[in-house]
């Protein structure tokens, strides 16, 4: 059994809070994204537009196909010690790295698109990065640890 030590704890308690607020924030929007933004866990149209929405619709879609998947096997497993835990939440922290990088780079390559107004940008800039770096902290564990 993996031994259980400040960095496995630190990858376990913010990756099941993160897989928490990714079965909401795009889980549920997955499947109905008028829903996501009555919960304001998404932007409505007239915010981001209609290609702002197919884009964040996308991300949902492929989060509840993959990414929340992935996600929760590899923190399961990793938990319970097997090791093709580390191939399945390796897959995950490598979404977590990249997914926060390509929203930012188009949240600014949007922001002066016409008919993009997003509300809380700055949120984002404070939010994404530190889920990056999260995840990239959890990569370089998981390849440090060797289990």
């Amino acid at each position: 059994m993996q031994q259980r030590t400040p960095s496995f704890w630190f990858l376990q308690a913010p990756g099941w809070a993160f897989l928490l607020y990714l079965l909401i924030a795009q889980g549920i929007p997955a499947f109905d994204y008028e829903l996501g933004v009555a919960m304001g866990v998404q932007e409505p149209a007239e915010r981001i537009t209609e290609v702002g929405v197919a884009f964040w619709a996308g991300f949902a879609v492929g989060d509840i196909l993959t990414y929340i998947p992935l996600l929760a096997a590899g923190l399961a497993g990793h938990v319970a010690g097997k090791a093709w835990a580390r191939i399945l939440l390796a897959a995950a922290l490598g979404i977590t790295v990249y997914w926060p990088i390509v929203s930012l780079a188009a949240v600014a390559a949007a922001r002066d698109a016409e008919g993009w107004s997003l509300t809380g940008e700055a949120a984002y800039w404070i939010v994404l990065p530190l889920i990056a770096l999260w995840g990239a902290w959890g990569l370089w564990s998981l390849v440090r640890s060797g289990h």
